[in-house]
């Protein structure tokens, strides 16, 4: 099979997308306009229910994608005398491990979330209403990427520059020493404080305030922009790495928004334990030099696609390893982090 033939093109499947984009405005719907209709505290238990919920949804998809295109791809001319078993469990897969890299590649948002909540001092009942509208927006700048990726990925010189963007992303998270995050220094921040006066507190849940006349942003929805900002920079990363595992931009798009909407669960999860997953950042930094390694040689030494159950493996393995050890090792004394309290 040619592996630049795109089993789901746009032109046959927009409808796909439209009910799938209806679907996830109407989840988004039901958990700001029903779940979390009022601001409060999310809890441990909450955010485990939430994040249970999140996951079988995307479980579930994966197997109704399975069944739908071993029913599908079977009337398509374009498939005849493939085996067209094969090719839906290959979609499912591809989706599973999607699904698993932008959830991983996801971590690296909640760290900044934590930061970023806690240098514009946002209360904890305040905190789901921000990440709402983050995510929010995070799945219409994914949606323009990944539009923008799938014309890119049909010239060769492009996938290469991907790859190897990818490989020196993961030598930088692997070597690099980390910085520390300073939303004061961030040029978007400055030219938003510039075109718009800032309250000097919050003004409850509202993101804008008008005072003598004026209308002003208040510190929330500065929190939102960074935010907002972060996850571009974060997608930069993320959007390359699930074109190393599919060309399919329909499994690119789903995958991609279970991991986002299942982000603000898995924050309130695990935000208070982050500081135990030490060894993450390396699993991680390993995840995108192996799928840069896949745009880059593997594909084309396996004749044009890197088995996709080998991929999924290699990508638990690795991030398997890395929670293992930061669970397993204990940290060194020097090394413990401060309370922040």
């Amino acid at each position: 099979m040619n592996s630049s033939l795109i089993l789901f093109p746009l032109a046959d499947y927009w409808w796909f997308y439209g009910l799938f984009t209806t679907f996830v405005l109407g989840m988004l719907a039901l958990d700001l306009g029903v779940f979390h209709r009022k601001a409060h505290v999310v809890s441990p238990k909450e955010a485990f229910a939430w994040t249970v919920v999140w996951t079988s949804l995307a479980l579930a998809f994966a197997g109704g994608l399975w069944l739908y295109a071993g029913w599908k791809l079977p009337l398509d001319p374009r498939l005849v005398g493939l085996d067209h078993a094969a090719l839906a469990k290959q979609t499912a897969l591809e989706f599973l491990a999607g699904y698993v890299v932008e959830a991983s590649l996801s971590v690296d948002n909640i760290f900044v979330f934590v930061v970023v909540l806690g240098y514009f001092a946002v209360p904890p009942a305040l905190q789901h209403r921000v990440l709402f509208f983050g995510i929010l927006g995070a799945l219409v700048f994914r949606a323009i990427f990944i539009s923008l990726g799938s014309v890119l990925m049909q010239f060769h010189w492009v996938i290469l520059v991907f790859g190897g963007f990818l490989i020196l992303t993961g030598l930088k998270i692997l070597f690099a020493p980390e910085k520390p995050i300073e939303p004061e220094k961030n040029p978007i921040i400055r030219l938003l404080r510039r075109l718009m006066p800032v309250t000097p507190a919050l003004e409850g849940d509202r993101f804008f305030s008008r005072i003598g006349g004026v209308w002003h942003a208040t510190p929330l929805f500065v929190c939102l922009v960074f935010i907002e900002f972060s996850d571009i920079v974060f997608a930069v990363d993320s959007v390359p790495a699930i074109f190393a595992l599919t060309r399919e931009p329909l499994v690119v798009f789903t995958s991609n928004a279970f991991a986002i909407m299942g982000l603000r669960s898995m924050f309130f999860l695990l935000a208070g334990v982050m500081h135990k997953f030490r060894f993450l950042k390396y699993g991680l930094g390993f995840v995108l030099m192996f799928v840069g390694l896949k745009m880059v040689w593997l594909n084309e030494a396996f004749g044009g696609k890197f088995p996709i159950v080998w991929s999924l493996g290699i990508i638990a393995v690795l991030l398997g390893a890395a929670i293992g050890a930061s669970l397993l090792i204990p940290a060194r004394p020097e090394t413990t982090p401060r309370s922040t309290s």
